[in-house]
């Protein structure tokens, strides 16, 4: 029989596994999608009777879903944007998410990640993820705090690849980007002015590539568990490319 020990384990790994979205098109946009299973369908009960709320509640029947009725304070704290939830919040099934140490109990060999640090944009985030997801990339590493969140921003702007991308979480860069040099991994943050250029690195094992943000770039909190620097260099005076356009030419530099 199994311990509390091992059943709060096996809780905590099911809700990590959960991602929370908002709004009534995005919520009947993934209840319609054949390959997405939902958890649980939060609605407020102050929500007036309205078409798609009857499509929505007509699919979640149908897929056996449980159905459960918030006051609007309630149901802000769980979709965490009561201005603009529009009274409904879905969870979803995350097969992809996982935590760091789950993700490097068994690493694909010589596998490559990217991590993001400080990506408070959501259009970049989505389309970072967009592109790992169409990559060999074995994952994006988002930690839970300094990132955007995962919401339907992010998800318009990766084209729906959320739901297929292995997400890597953490809850802060500097424990995870350690534990993956402790596990062998080379961890290379893009900096501006590295002497290394990306066309000359060499990876002959796992690879972390740290990307941060247009304004700041990688911080200096992060900085110090990265092991190599590299750039890419820039002409006619440019000083850097969009972080979502790096993550591309990092993620297919190789491929094309």
């Amino acid at each position: 029989m199994p311990s509390d020990s091992d059943k709060y384990i096996e809780r905590k790994t099911f809700f990590n596994k959960l991602l929370t979205i908002y709004g009534r098109k995005p919520v009947l946009e993934a209840l319609q999608d054949k390959d997405l299973s939902a958890y649980k369908l939060h609605l407020a009960d102050s929500n007036k009777p309205a078409s798609i709320l009857s499509d929505i509640l007509a699919l979640a029947e149908r897929k056996g879903i449980e159905i459960q009725y918030h006051d609007k304070k309630a149901l802000s704290r769980i979709s965490k944007n009561g201005k603009q939830d529009q009274g409904i919040a879905l969870d979803i099934h995350m097969p992809g998410f996982m935590d760091y140490r789950e993700c490097l109990e068994n690493p694909p060999v010589a596998a490559e990640f990217i991590a993001v640090d400080s990506v408070t944009n959501p259009q970049n985030l989505g389309m970072i993820i967009r592109s790992v997801c169409a990559s060999s990339f074995a994952g994006l590493i988002i930690p839970e705090k300094g990132c955007a969140k995962l919401d339907s921003l992010v998800i318009k702007a990766s084209a729906g690849t959320l739901f297929k991308t292995p997400i890597i979480r953490c809850d802060t860069l500097a424990s995870c980007l350690t534990a993956f040099r402790q596990n062998g991994f080379d961890v290379l943050s893009l900096m501006v002015d590295a002497p290394t250029p990306l066309r000359e690195w060499r990876n002959t094992k796992g690879t972390v590539y740290v990307l941060g943000n247009e304004t700041q770039g990688v911080s200096d909190a992060v900085q110090k568990h990265c092991n190599h620097a590299v750039s890419i260099p820039m002409n006619n005076g440019v000083e850097s490319l969009n972080v979502a356009v790096t993550a591309s030419l990092i993620c297919f530099r190789n491929q094309v």
